[in-house]
């Protein structure tokens, strides 16, 4: 609604509505006056797009923190953090203009982004443009990051492709499906796999990839895909999807024989939205795991706890079972918390400050794990081969590591 009435103002009276909204969130996110203005951070997402749930997941994670941080004082000296949204429903044009609005905001330090790659490779020109530091907690092709910026305004703790498929691939053997086969969604991300895996096999005899099968956004079916790979040799496919088509897979393979139904080996894409209710019962007759950076199940309750207690007091969020997209929430939770370190390092709001500032922050004692250094010159990804594991769904919908 908010968004629709901005279109209608003129330029004077945007900046003052943008203004406006980012009071009004300051209000809700930081509780009790402070008597300083807040320093903003802003959020653009797949809000609204049928059921998904990494957006929210986000937001609930970037939340949590804000909220321990401002009870402990804010930054700067006293300044609260605030949280304002926007939606691009996996639209890049609609985050692209998202990006020039937010750019334009005072005292907003970062954007975080959402789900999907493709809208964030779409945006990187804009970033690069308007010099924006962006903070990527969920997307994962190689190309965010090696975007050629010099200085790099972009910074992930999350998976990276150029991690994920060597780490779906290395299982894959382990377990002696020596021979797989790659069903890509048609996009940038599916592309950026591609030539993970690529790279990955190069002067390697196994796991042999015997074929590469590609579907588009929304397809209605992907059997045939599936039965091409599975006609090639394959002994295990190779899913790179979100939550909407992996779930149409998974309810075309559970149909099948049982000895027709080749274990599926997944990217995080089905982690974001309803898959396990989209699948149905389905899940539970098809060999499935998907690939995960961190697990709440995983991490030490002594850990876990105080982080459970604000986000149980702010969205009802008690146990590990209750968190929703795990890996968009704990991202967020500690990449908000690291910026609001280089904020304060910085001793400024101004973006370049803070930009450099990321680069050293540390040692940081995270929720998913202690960071001597988060981020580096030169490196601006937080995660690595160590922090990978493999996850499936159990019957109750609750995504548990594989031990």
């Amino acid at each position: 609604m908010f968004a629709a009435a901005t279109r209608l103002l003129k330029p004077a009276l945007l900046l003052l509505a943008l203004a406006w909204a980012a009071s009004a969130a300051a209000a809700e996110a930081v509780g009790p006056a402070t008597g300083q203005d807040p320093v903003i951070l802003a959020l653009d997402g797949e809000f609204g797009l049928t059921n998904s749930t990494s957006a929210e997941a986000i937001e609930r994670g970037i939340l949590t923190a804000i909220d321990d941080i401002n009870r402990g004082g804010g930054v700067l000296g006293g300044r609260p953090l605030a949280l304002i949204t926007r939606e691009h429903r996996s639209i890049s044009a609609r985050g692209i203009k998202n990006i020039r609005e937010l750019a334009t905001i005072p005292d907003l330090i970062a954007v975080f982004g959402g789900r999907f790659s493709p809208v964030v490779i779409e945006q990187l020109p804009v970033l690069q443009q308007t010099r924006t530091l962006f903070l990527a907690p969920w997307s994962s092709a190689d190309g965010i990051v090696d975007n050629g910026m010099e200085p790099n305004y972009i910074f992930r703790l999350s998976l990276r492709d150029g991690l994920a498929m060597p780490f779906l691939l290395t299982r894959a053997a382990d377990r002696g499906l020596t021979r797989v086969g790659l069903l890509l969604t048609n996009t940038a991300w599916g592309r950026s796999n591609l030539e993970a895996a690529k790279r990955h096999l190069a002067g390697r005899d196994s796991p042999a990839m015997v074929g590469t099968a590609w579907y588009n956004w929304r397809d209605r079916s992907l059997i045939d895909k599936y039965e091409g790979l599975a006609a090639a040799g394959a002994q295990a496919i190779l899913l790179v999807a979100n939550d909407d088509e992996a779930a149409v897979l998974v309810r075309e393979v559970a149909a099948l024989p049982p000895g027709r139904r080749l274990p599926i080996l997944s990217h995080w894409g089905v982690t974001g939205g309803d898959f396990t209710g989209q699948a149905g019962p389905a899940l539970q007759e098809v060999d499935f795991s998907v690939i995960q950076t961190v697990s709440p199940f995983r991490i030490p309750p002594e850990r876990l706890a105080p982080v459970l207690e604000t986000a149980g007091r702010l969205f009802g969020i008690h146990r590990p079972e209750d968190i929703v997209s795990p890996v968009g929430f704990l991202h967020a939770y500690d990449l908000t918390r690291i910026l609001a370190l280089a904020i304060d390092r910085a001793g400024t709001t101004d973006r370049a400050a803070v930009r450099d500032a990321l680069e050293q922050v540390g040692p940081y004692r995270g929720v998913i794990r202690d960071f001597e250094r988060p981020f580096a010159p030169g490196r601006h990804e937080a995660l690595g081969p160590q922090d990978l594991l493999m996850a499936r769904f159990r019957a109750d919908g609750v995504l548990v590591p594989v031990e």
